[in-house]
């Protein structure tokens, strides 16, 4: 059904069902066997984290605008292959999931695992070099996730204090404060 919905609400297609079309299987839940632990209770499915991942260094959101657009986006719930009544995930998730990816070179043998399966699927000439060196992107990753943490923690410092004397604020916040945007040259 959400396939269905997805194609004919998005005729002319979007980044997140360009991503599955092309690239679905890039993934797939054993390839992160050995990140989890065998017992406990289910989780989300890695190769969906690993999907959203993709997708939000291509828009260019951070983890709580991937995870709003997870809980409301036909595309992206097309793209992760969920249900459409799926109610998605926290964004700290995928802090959580980056986390991992960073221990014990994972990154270097997901990029790996994604470069090879890119060359099966012809989406990568087999003659060219690839550069699979993750410490740049795991650079740009802890950036991001540094400028998310100190986001929120102004925005809950605001709300406390427009929750406790709004009028502190009168002077500090104007009409454009809100309408500025984050320098991402990350």
């Amino acid at each position: 059904m959400t396939a269905q919905v997805a194609q004919a609400s998005n005729p002319a297609g979007t980044t997140a069902i360009w991503v599955r079309d092309r690239l679905d299987g890039l993934w797939c839940d054993e390839d992160f066997a050995d990140w989890y632990p065998r017992g406990g209770r289910p989780g989300l499915s890695p190769a969906q984290l690993a999907t959203v991942c993709v997708l939000q260094f291509l828009l260019g959101l951070s983890d709580r605008q991937a995870a709003e657009a997870v809980r409301c986006r036909i595309d992206f719930k097309y793209a992760m292959v969920m249900e459409l009544d799926d109610p998605g995930f926290h964004h700290s998730v995928l802090g959580d999931f980056r986390d991992r990816l960073t221990e014990d070179g994972r990154a270097d043998r997901l990029l790996d695992l994604a470069l090879a399966r890119l060359k099966e699927a012809g989406l990568v000439r087999e003659r060219t070099t690839q550069r699979t060196d993750s410490t740049h992107v795991l650079a740009a990753v802890r950036d991001l996730t540094r400028l998310e943490l100190v986001t929120e923690s102004v925005r809950a410092a605001l709300e406390e204090v427009a929750g406790i004397s709004p009028q502190l604020l009168d002077e500090l916040v104007d009409e454009g404060w809100g309408l500025g945007t984050v320098n991402r040259s990350v």
